[in-house]
């Protein structure tokens, strides 16, 4: 979704964009965590807003509907993810005004290895008079995904011996199994 910016006007601009289930499904594919799909479509709601020195407030919200694995019992989990964000977008000619500090000696921009200012945090960068909504969303939605899903709190996960799921049966498995490496330790006499 691209947003011209002479179409933000003195009040602001409000959009309400769909996010379709190949979108998310691509968005989710790029996940370091596995696992995730998209239920449902979902939709984006975004306030622009112009502020000084042709920067733009952005403010935007969704409820993804997502499917995910239990990381203990490894059923289906169904869940929704709230994403809630606001950043202020940088025009690229003010993002490249840098203290002299960090030029090179013949003038050209030195390269950054990974520094971070917490000023920083909220800021991303538009380039020319449009602003690409797409790219700022994927990311988004890949900080707002849970660490651990799991079905409910209780999970008792899979036995590591045969892998029956403990939250529908007890398996006969023996419960405290000794790393074999390790058992000659359990004959060790501590005074």
């Amino acid at each position: 979704m691209v947003v011209q910016v002479e179409q933000i006007r003195e009040g602001g601009l409000t959009l309400t964009q769909p996010l379709a289930q190949p979108f998310l499904a691509e968005v989710l594919a790029d996940a370091v965590r596995e696992g995730f799909s998209p239920a449902a479509a979902s939709q984006l709601t975004a306030k622009l807003l112009r502020t000084a020195g042709g920067r733009v407030l952005l403010e935007g919200q969704t409820d993804l509907s997502l499917v995910a694995p239990c990381k203990r019992c490894a059923t289906e989990v169904r869940l929704t993810v709230p994403v809630h964000f606001t950043l202020t977008l940088v025009p690229a000619p003010v993002e490249r005004d840098r203290p002299a500090a960090d030029d090179d000696s013949d003038g050209s921009e030195a390269e950054s290895s990974g520094s971070f200012e917490l000023a920083e945090a909220d800021l991303d960068v538009y380039r020319g008079k449009q602003i690409d909504l797409d790219p700022i969303v994927r990311e988004q939605v890949l900080l707002s995904l849970p660490m651990h899903v799991v079905c409910r709190e209780d999970c008792r996960g899979l036995c590591g011996m045969c892998g029956q799921n403990l939250n529908e049966t007890a398996c006969g498995c023996e419960s405290k199994r000794v790393d074999p490496r390790l058992a000659v330790l359990k004959d060790i006499k501590l005074n």
